[in-house]
């Protein structure tokens, strides 16, 4: 056999595991997008680099349901929270060309903004530490003005006067508003508007050219449609992308996400020990990492370091990871905001860095022992989780459109649906719960414990004169109605609960620990109702009915 033989041979024995390797993998990531994001129904795009090597591209289920149009790879999508990355970066580059200082206040650029005694700076900005306000989603005005396009300055001028939440630099918490101020920055400081310096300073010099500043009234080639889901599909509410100007206005692609990874390492926008504060682990005056630097999650996924940012908007979620030491880079953009990518992006990054999630061993708990566990919990910023029980299993709530499954892996340890967030619970006495959730993040109950009551039966006839609504407040109203053999409260933009009775007027939650009682006049009419939550009451008289 001649030697160019031979070396043909070697080289092939070296070349199939390989092969073997990137078939296999490509087979595991398929499993899990086609499960996800079936043909018929929203859609995503994922991709999966290693190095300058995309070595996983494709598009699963619809970009648009109504003309049953397939998802393809080009499709852009809004990436939300993502654009904070490319706020936090023109923030960097404006750093290196000597026009703010991250120890900026933002009174410098904003005279008028009422900060208080403690300064805020740029860095608190970057950092989710400022303490101002509440975020966008969590306003009670969100709804009255989400469809109206605002200057960045106008729209700041809508939340600057709320009460502060936390000294700046006190606690980390996640904050959209801050970026906002951001945006608004980077306006005053370059002359041009956002989206031009994003637009000119970034995505033309990288040739991200599927990428741009959102707007809905612009007809963009390959756009992905949006959607919710309810009991069905239905067509993503319109928000203008004005409010979310630096915190989450921009539309992109998995192909442009790519790029604007690769171009960062490379160092074409800022050098790299710049681009190592947005990749810094900042720490509060507790000595406690926040886990964020400016514009990334600082993570890891089984033991491997990375960086990573999702994002949700109204019919979009995304979510990137980049694995630094393995330069391993995921992105997926989905077109409904029906179920976060993240806990799929995190299992593909893991099966690409060769470190796959195991699944928990699972066991079976009698409810009569979960109970304990369900309430409200606060974290150390006023951020709040709640744990229900719904037929007999525990939630963890992070919204009303995202409710986790706990599944047990003993009384006290739980892992959640998506099996990559692990929560501990320790019962120190009867009205104090600590716990751990993933990361070590610490967090304690905030409501009293939960009573079980024994329920009884109560004949329909009994039920049906409490069915009809009753006013709390003058913008809170609760609906109550029978269904199947029960009664049923319904808030408003709240998920219906069933009450089970445990006297003739008296019914009880088990999702969550609360009570019902209906109150009656002297000729037996109920004309009221009074609710006891977490052990606070509420009252509401009944509505005459229409």
């Amino acid at each position: 056999m001649s030697l160019h033989r031979i070396k043909v041979l070697f080289l092939l024995f070296l070349f199939i595991p390989i092969l073997a390797h990137c078939q296999e993998l490509e087979g595991l990531i398929d499993n899990l997008l086609n499960d996800k994001y079936p043909e018929s129904g929203r859609g995503a795009v994922a991709l999966v680099a290693k190095g300058d090597q995309i070595i996983y591209h494709k598009a699963f289920g619809k970009a648009n349901l109504e003309l049953d149009v397939p998802m393809r790879t080009e499709m852009v999508f809004r990436i939300a929270s993502i654009s904070k990355q490319f706020t936090a970066i023109a923030i960097l580059m404006l750093m290196e060309e000597k026009k703010l200082k991250l120890e900026d206040t933002i009174t410098k650029y904003m005279p008028d903004y009422p900060m208080g005694p403690e300064p805020i700076t740029i860095q608190h900005l970057l950092t989710h530490t400022s303490g101002i306000s509440r975020s966008i989603t969590q306003n009670p005005w969100n709804a009255d003005i989400r469809k109206h396009h605002f200057e960045v300055s106008d729209f700041i001028d809508y939340f600057k006067n709320e009460p502060k939440a936390f000294t700046p630099g006190e606690f980390f918490q996640y904050n959209n508003f801050g970026y906002v101020i951001l945006g608004h920055i980077i306006e005053k400081v370059s002359g041009i508007s956002y989206g031009q310096f994003i637009e000119q300073r970034i995505f033309q010099p990288l040739g991200m050219t599927n990428s741009r500043q959102a707007n809905d009234a612009d007809v963009i080639k390959n756009r992905a449609y949006g959607y919710e889901k309810k009991e069905n599909y239905i067509v993503k509410e319109y928000v203008n992308s004005s409010m979310a100007i630096g915190a989450g206005s921009l539309l992109s692609t998995t192909k442009d996400l790519y790029i604007w990874n690769r171009a960062l390492l490379n160092e074409e926008l800022v050098k790299k020990e710049t681009l190592n504060l947005a990749f810094k682990n900042h720490s509060l005056p507790s000595g406690r990492k926040t886990n964020y630097g400016f514009g990334w999650f600082i993570n890891d996924i089984n033991g491997s370091p990375s960086l990573e940012h999702a994002g949700g908007d109204h019919g979009f979620r995304a979510d990137g990871i980049y694995l630094p030491e393995e330069d391993v880079f995921v992105a997926i953009l989905s077109n409904c905001s029906c179920g976060e990518p993240r806990p799929i992006s995190t299992k593909i990054a893991a099966l690409a860095i060769d470190k796959p999630y195991k699944s928990p061993n699972l066991v079976k708990v009698d409810s009569e022992k979960i109970y304990k566990w369900v309430g409200k919990y606060r974290f150390e910023d006023g951020r709040i989780r709640n744990v229900i029980l719904k037929d007999e299993k525990l939630y963890w709530v992070i919204s009303k459109e995202i409710q986790l499954l706990m599944n047990a892996t003993s009384e006290s340890s739980y892992v959640l649906e998506n099996g990559l967030t692990k929560i501990q619970f320790e019962l120190f006495n009867d009205s104090t719960i600590h716990v751990e959730v993933k990361n070590r993040i610490s967090i304690r109950r905030a409501s009293k414990p939960y009573t079980q009551r024994k329920e009884i039966s109560l004949q329909e006839e009994v039920m049906s004169k409490y069915v009809g609504q009753y006013q709390i407040t003058p913008d809170f109203a609760i609906n109550v109605s029978l269904e199947n053999g029960y009664l049923v409260a319904t808030g408003p933009d709240q998920e219906s609960m069933t009450i089970y009775p445990e006297s003739n007027a008296r019914f009880f939650f088990k999702a969550i620990d609360g009570q019902i009682e209906f109150i009656s006049d002297k000729n037996g009419e109920t004309n009221a109702l009074e609710i006891t939550q977490n052990g606070v009451k509420y009252s509401g008289s009944r509505l005459a009915d229409k």
